[in-house]
């Protein structure tokens, strides 16, 4: 089985978001993906590109894929966020996610970045393994704090 990992395009976007839907199931959100692919592919290929995403191919089909985007640590400069890096259920353990993982440091790397950071669901204990075994931090003691929109809303009328 031969892997094809690339930039993704435009014309990918329909089946990134199949794969982020995918994921959103996987982690027992389905109903919290409301983007649609023409949003992502106004965001990622417009003028000012808010990420850049690679795709995994197998015999020409999209089987995974990893989307990142640029942050800016105040201790570090510029970082790279791994929002997501997924594979369809049928393809894990081929080789697809470590293909997408290398190709996201290689592109940090060639970034120059000093840092490369994400979030994994602590009771996703094959993804907490795969981060470890590679060599990452799997930060315990940080929490994600966020705000949805009615939050937001319901904060700023307070």
């Amino acid at each position: 089985m031969k892997i094809n990992v690339r930039e993704s395009q435009q014309e990918d976007m329909p089946q990134v978001l199949e794969l982020i839907k995918e994921l959103a199931l996987f982690e027992k959100e389905p109903e919290a993906v409301v983007i649609d692919a023409q949003q992502l592919q106004k965001d990622g290929f417009g003028e000012q590109p808010l990420f850049k995403c690679f795709v995994a191919e197998i015999e020409g089909n999209i089987e995974g894929m990893a989307l990142v985007y640029f942050r800016y640590s105040t201790w570090k400069g510029k970082t790279v966020h791994l929002e997501d890096l997924v594979v369809r259920e049928r393809f894990r353990g081929k080789g697809l996610g470590i293909a997408l993982y290398k190709k996201v440091m290689g592109y940090a790397l060639e970034q120059n970045v000093k840092r490369v950071e994400w979030v994994v669901l602590d009771w996703n204990e094959g993804a907490v393994e795969f981060y470890k075994k590679s060599g990452a931090d799997v930060m315990q003691e940080w929490n994600t704090v966020q705000f949805d929109e009615v939050s937001i809303k319901n904060f700023l009328d307070s």
